[in-house]
């Protein structure tokens, strides 16, 4: 196998065997100019908020060669996390559905492990896999790759399958064929995400992380406002309500990830429960979970701000 058309073939029927829901290839070059400027006024504007993280390696950020020296290729993949009970209309205190399976991060990176493995089967190559693990604009690279576009909820939007994807990129030193880019956001006049934000962190264009309940609940260390309580709904880790009201979204399908479903335990929490919860009882249902990025102690203080409204 020689050929740039059959080892792009192969990648991306491997990708699917592996259980990745789409795949897209885009040549590895530096950012857009525009992109690169938007990015660093969102920093200079404050609008990240206490992660400091995204102000570190913007070389690496605007030009993935920097993160894989002679990289030419960028594999983007997105995985279905769609939890089967999403449209089920309990009004129970819970967590948002990205953090109710295994941690992601390292199921698609295993994943994307795999996919470099089995391309050096067949094509001797140097790659490094990332899902959100490295400074590299996983949104910018999925919509070069064709994979979708960024809608005004600021997520990547995957054509007629929604928004509840999980991302991950491998970066490749070889030359493949790159898919046609998914240019501009292709919302419409639809703003049901602007408008159903409950603290305003969405507008036209722009994304205000300092508003997020999903900053605030899992990035942001110090006390909540006490405002925020009565707008986090029943949700006290992250937020899903700019998805939920998506239209694209009526096009999910149920994950067929088993790492990505939720445990029977977690499901059977009451809200009596999650407010007497104890750190053992934390420490067994978020094993091997990204709710381990927020710890016990925060995600009381979510609870009790729920329970003080």
């Amino acid at each position: 196998m020689t050929s740039a058309t059959e080892i792009t073939r192969y990648i991306k029927a491997e990708a699917l065997r592996l259980g990745f829901s789409v795949c897209g290839i885009a040549e590895a070059t530096p950012v857009a100019q525009e992109t690169a400027e938007a990015f660093e006024h969102w920093i200079a504007t404050g609008k990240h908020g206490t992660m400091s993280y995204l102000e570190r390696n913007r070389d690496k950020r605007f030009d993935p060669t920097n993160l894989l020296p002679g990289c030419r290729s960028i594999i983007c993949v997105a995985m279905n996390y769609y939890p089967a009970h999403a449209k089920e209309k309990k009004q129970q205190l819970h967590i948002a559905r990205y953090a109710q399976g295994s941690d992601y991060h390292k199921v698609v990176k295993d994943r994307l492990y795999m996919l470099l493995k089995s391309i050096n089967n067949v094509c001797e190559t140097k790659g490094r896999p990332f899902c959100d693990t490295a400074p590299i604009l996983e949104r910018y690279w999925a919509t070069r790759a064709g994979i979708g576009w960024i809608g005004k909820n600021r997520q990547l939007i995957v054509p007629r399958a929604g928004t509840h994807f999980f991302l991950g990129e491998l970066l490749l030193d070889i030359n493949l064929e790159y898919d046609t880019p998914i240019e501009g956001n292709r919302c419409g006049k639809c703003s049901a995400c602007i408008e159903n934000c409950p603290t305003g962190a969405l507008s036209a264009g722009d994304f205000d992380a300092r508003k997020c309940l999903s900053y605030l609940t899992i990035e942001y260390r110090g006390e909540l406002p006490d405002s925020i309580g009565a707008k986090m709904g029943d949700c006290f880790y992250g937020c899903d309500r700019c998805q939920i009201c998506c239209p694209h979204n009526n096009f999910a399908t149920a994950t067929t990830i088993e790492d990505f479903k939720a445990s029977e335990d977690l499901l059977a929490m009451t809200d009596d429960n999650w407010k007497n919860l104890t750190e053992e009882q934390y420490n067994t249902l978020f094993k091997e979970s990204a709710v381990e990025r927020c710890g016990y102690e925060q995600l009381k203080r979510n609870i009790k701000s729920i329970a003080n409204r």
